[in-house]
């Protein structure tokens, strides 16, 4: 029974990478908004049924990606180490997501990021879908911090600036690549200006929030 339930879990998965695969190829090819629901289920041979079942909008098709990354603030603020304050262990990641030009900094020159980045920054519908993903990740990372006894408002308020910062900054990388400098002559100007907006929201937020636990990280799960 187990066996079986991989295999249909395998295929599931199988069908819903194939599905967003094909959306962005044709998306990349025509426009998003030149392609249709029922142009991506056609290229993909299913049903539009079929694809609502793995999709809920098109917007989703192309974004989907970007749920893998919602609790990523949450996680990082959780399992921080010992001593280090919320706001220390989300600019450190975002340094060393710098370092290795991880695609969510916008620091990234690869072809097909950048056209990915393109499509998503141009595009009204896929800009205004991606910020439930944006609340979202507020959402979670303000559980985490409520859960080490920050006042409810004031974990939503740290939250919002948090993940505000990380977009924000992933933007302004964006538009360093899209102006056409490659990803390692941008790198020394986007570490600056995260150190620097980074240092702003620790001026305020630093006072007020905890540090990790000096017996462990903060263990606290967040709920799905």
């Amino acid at each position: 029974m187990e066996n079986t339930t991989g295999l249909r879990e395998n295929k599931k998965l199988r069908t819903r990478h194939r599905l967003a695969a094909t959306a962005l190829e044709l998306f990349l090819e025509r426009g998003f908004d030149a392609v249709s629901v029922a142009d991506v289920a056609a290229a993909a041979e299913v049903s539009k049924p079929t694809l609502f079942r793995y999709f809920p909008s098109k917007e989703d098709l192309l974004l989907d990606r970007f749920a893998d990354h919602q609790d990523e603030a949450a996680r990082i603020v959780r399992e921080r180490p010992a001593g280090c304050t919320p706001v220390g262990a989300v600019h450190a990641h975002f340094l060393s997501a710098l370092a290795e030009r991880d695609p969510i900094t916008g620091l990234c020159d690869h072809p097909n990021v950048m056209a990915f980045q393109q499509l998503v920054y141009s595009t009204a519908s896929l800009q205004t879908r991606l910020r439930s993903y944006t609340d979202r990740e507020v959402e979670l990372l303000a559980l985490v911090l409520e859960a080490e006894a920050v006042p409810p408002l004031a974990a939503r308020l740290a939250a919002m600036h948090l993940v505000a910062v990380r977009r924000e900054l992933g933007r302004e990388n964006w538009r360093r690549i899209a102006s056409g400098q490659s990803a390692d002559e941008a790198h020394a100007a986007a570490v600056a200006e995260a150190d620097q907006v980074f240092g702003m929201l620790a001026e305020g937020l630093d006072r007020t929030l905890p540090t990790a636990p000096a017996s462990a990280p903060a263990t606290a799960s967040a709920p799905e």
